[in-house]
């Protein structure tokens, strides 16, 4: 059974609003190697799972649905936003 990675999903740094921050995706770590397919060049594997991710309001549901159907998980919080405050007039000091 593949492990289930709970990610919190953080601020684009290109954006000021927090609209999509907060969510939470949990989504399956691939636990065995890739294999190359001579005849398409296409790289995978026979787990499916590692392509399903799943969307999530709140870090608490994502962790009840993978003990509810007993997969092991850890969970991988947003890494801290930090500003930077800075004006216009600091260009020209």
């Amino acid at each position: 059974m593949p492990t289930a990675r709970i990610i919190e999903t953080d601020r684009k740094t290109t954006q000021s609003g927090r609209a999509k921050a907060g969510k939470w995706t949990l989504e399956f770590e691939n636990d065995r190697a890739q294999r190359h397919d001579p005849l398409t060049g296409w790289v995978g594997n026979a787990i499916t799972a590692t392509q399903v991710r799943l969307a999530f309001a709140t870090k608490e549901q994502a962790i009840a649905y993978a003990e509810k159907h007993g997969f092991a998980y850890h969970v991988v919080p947003a890494p801290p936003v930090k500003l930077k405050l800075q004006a216009y007039a600091d260009n020209f000091r």
